[in-house]
């Protein structure tokens, strides 16, 4: 198996791995995001991340829950490869897919000590806001200006490449 796939668990042993990590005191970081096609936007959003902790896991969409995100003809990549990419990245200890149309179910399973979003995000705009209130969950804004998306990406390789 190649060790990207050893990142990518399901939610049972994904919580009781996260039981461990608390146990020896590390502080453990939730992202998520559909990660469909990687790019520079998503690698500077999991580094900010990951530095608010030790122990970083990243939601990643489902197939269907990215198609009904974004629409028809998405996702590019399949639930499992986008997985993949994603636990590719060093920073990344841990990947679970997920479907739910937000992640307030896996915030009250894992039970992470941060709740991690990018900066199209606020404060105030982060869609469980009031579940990581209510739990006790740091929610942190993390990475770079949101000037890089999936649909800018595929813009420009439908236009070529830069003059």
């Amino acid at each position: 198996m190649r060790e990207a796939q050893t990142k990518i668990v399901s939610r049972e042993e994904l919580q009781r791995r996260l039981a461990e990590a608390k146990g020896r005191g590390e502080r453990v970081v939730f992202a998520n995001g559909c990660f469909d096609t990687l790019h520079v936007g998503h690698v500077r959003y999991l580094e900010g991340a990951r530095r608010e902790g030790d122990v970083l896991v990243v939601a990643v969409n489902s197939d269907a829950s990215v198609c009904g995100l974004k629409g028809p003809g998405r996702p590019i990549l399949a639930e499992r490869a986008r997985a993949e990419l994603v636990a590719a990245l060093r920073m990344v200890d841990y990947v679970v897919v997920f479907g739910d149309p937000n992640v307030e179910g896996l915030l009250e399973f894992l039970r992470p000590d941060v709740h991690a979003k990018g900066t199209d995000y606020s404060a105030d705009t982060v869609p469980e806001r009031a579940t990581a209130a209510r739990l006790g969950i740091r929610v942190a804004i993390v990475g770079d200006p949101k000037d890089h998306s999936t649909r800018g990406f595929l813009d420009a390789v439908r236009k070529g490449p830069h003059a």
